[in-house]
């Protein structure tokens, strides 16, 4: 029984999402909101809607395994499983323009994150720095895209065209949101719930299921937009989207969650998986330093990376 409302808290939280990111984006270009800013903020805080409120739920239920194991093992499966299978499907480029700047943020990001997981703690005072960094990123990305008025403009607002939903009214688009935030809040339960009641049936450590089971379940909408959009010729946004995806996780769930209910870090994540999203994150950035896009040789490596790793998650979840 506890499977099915897990797969039923994945399948909510998906819809959810989508509908709070499509009603968002609707009632943001009702009132008027350029389409680089919506795809700059409203698509991208509203794909990682789904983690934001599982980890936020976990943290609420004393559940830190899952809380912070939701965010590293998101960003690990982001870099090494959607990116390798995307790029099989189609090279991932960059634009020379952004890279750059797409570098720089996913390279400090993940750097404020070991710091973060390293100090052992998730309080206010880290959860506030972690904030305050993520709108000033919003803020240098949207002005430099302004400037720019390049290839990165035209990629961001082909995200937020992407996530228009069909006209509707201003009053339509509000009920989109608040039935996507119920759908999402109600499906985090249900994951976070069947979750811990996994790991006690099955006797597999928690954070063992946050990094695995919830982390990848999380993250399935970046892995169909991502398929998609390399399907369709849009590779471009498929990498940009999950770049943004890691740096939101990171600074917006991680510091959301710490100043709404500080938790400590479990000791697993700080001895192995940081470490790991660390050595993903160098790997892609050397990737993107050598030939500013991921191939599909490039992919098979990282989907190899990720094989490696849910081996090793593997090894962890026997009991005893």
């Amino acid at each position: 029984m506890y499977l099915l409302w897990l797969l039923s808290g994945l399948a909510a939280l998906g819809v959810g999402g989508e509908m709070l990111v499509r009603g968002a984006v609707g009632a943001a270009r009702r009132l008027g909101v350029s389409p680089l800013l919506v795809g700059l903020t409203i698509v991208g805080f509203g794909t990682s809607t789904p983690e934001l409120v599982t980890s936020l739920v976990a943290a609420l239920e004393e559940a830190p395994g899952i809380a912070v194991g939701n965010v590293v093992g998101s960003n690990i499966a982001n870099l090494l499983l959607i990116l390798g299978s995307a790029a099989l499907v189609a090279p991932l480029p960059l634009a020379r323009v952004a890279l750059r700047r797409e570098g720089i943020a996913l390279a400090g990001s993940t750097a404020v994150c070991v710091l973060v997981i390293l100090h052992g703690k998730l309080d206010l005072l880290p959860g506030m720095m972690l904030v305050a960094v993520l709108f000033a990123y919003v803020a240098w990305a949207y002005t430099s895209e302004r400037k720019l008025h390049g290839v990165r403009t035209t990629v961001h607002e082909q995200v937020a065209e992407d996530a228009a939903p069909q006209a509707r009214s201003f009053g339509v688009y509000l009920g989109m949101c608040a039935g996507g935030i119920a759908m999402t809040v109600l499906g985090a339960h249900w994951l976070v719930d069947s979750a811990i009641e996994l790991s006690r049936r099955l006797g597999i450590p928690e954070t063992v299921i946050g990094l695995s089971v919830v982390a990848v379940g999380t993250s399935l909408p970046e892995l169909v937009a991502s398929l998609v959009a390399a399907a369709r010729g849009h590779a471009e946004v498929a990498l940009g989207n999950i770049i943004g995806s890691n740096v939101y996780n990171v600074l917006g769930i991680l510091g959301a969650t710490a100043i709404i209910h500080p938790i400590r870090v479990p000791a697993e994540i700080a001895r192995v998986d940081i470490w790991i999203l660390l050595a993903a994150t160098m790997l892609l950035l050397f990737f993107l330093r050598t030939g500013t896009r991921i191939g599909r040789v490039e992919g098979a490596i990282l989907l190899g990376g990720y094989a490696l790793y849910a081996a090793w998650l593997g090894l962890g979840s026997q009991p005893g």
